[in-house]
């Protein structure tokens, strides 16, 4: 596989279904969990820290699955939601850059909220600064992201962790 720059819904889908990486390999997950359309950027180099980042980005429509039960009367993408988006995106880095293996959410530092997603929003879009990368007995990806809502940041996430692992069996 060639290390593209720039990934559009069709080939995140082919992910999510473990053909881009390969089977067993780092999968996005499938609609409707899969929380990006399109990745807009992705470099081994740059970013805050010199190491890499990616940039995504979902586009925001009422209809979406989760206005409907979060909350009724008071549709708001839940928060989760964003924060797991970003554990996405590091995961699909790890596979991105070639690591082999299942990626697992490992946590995360500190998460501040201070916006929120509504119905009537256009676009989200994920900013991941990538600090590091560990390629032992453990593969790791370990950044800081950020989410911003038609242009204005609303969560961040500082030392999200996502492993990968050969066997998931003992988890």
């Amino acid at each position: 596989m060639s290390r593209q720059n720039a990934y559009d819904r069709e080939e995140l889908l082919k992910c999510s279904r473990g053909e881009l990486f390969g089977p067993g390999n780092p999968q996005l997950p499938a609609p409707n969990m899969l929380m990006m359309d399109r990745v807009t950027h992705i470099s081994d180099t740059g970013g805050r820290f010199g190491k890499g980042e990616i940039v995504a980005e979902l586009d925001i429509h009422p209809d979406l699955w989760f206005f409907a039960c979060h909350f009724e009367g008071d549709p708001v993408m839940p928060g989760c939601l964003g924060l797991d988006a970003m554990w996405q995106l590091v995961g699909f880095y790890l596979g991105w850059l070639g690591y082999e293996g299942r990626g697992r959410a490992l946590g995360s530092g500190e998460v501040k909220f201070f916006g929120q997603v509504l119905p009537v929003a256009k676009k989200v879009t994920y900013t991941i600064h990538i600090k590091r990368t560990i390629n032992r007995s453990l593969t790791l990806g370990i950044a800081d992201g950020s989410m911003a809502v038609d242009g204005r940041e609303i969560y961040t996430a500082e030392g999200l962790r996502v492993g990968l692992f050969t066997s998931t069996d003992s988890f």
